[in-house]
């Protein structure tokens, strides 16, 4: 899923410098560009989370899942 992966990293950067000009309309360039960083950052960790925790999660499910003696 790379194609998946950066695409959601680049909505976090998108997002993040939007939010960047809602806070500060008058902000800089490099105000932005580190906002875009951080945002495409942020992004990549939080899909590494989620996907990590569906990981454990499905080993847990199956788990649950097994008859128990």
């Amino acid at each position: 899923m790379g194609i998946l992966d950066t695409v959601g990293e680049i909505v976090g950067a998108v997002a993040a410098v939007e939010a960047t000009d809602k806070v500060d309309p008058d902000a800089s360039l490099l105000t932005k560009g580190i906002a875009a960083v951080a945002g495409f950052k942020g992004a990549g960790a939080l899909e590494a989370l989620v996907e990590k925790k569906e990981d454990e999660g499905g080993t847990e499910a199956a788990d649950n899942a097994a008859p128990q003696a």
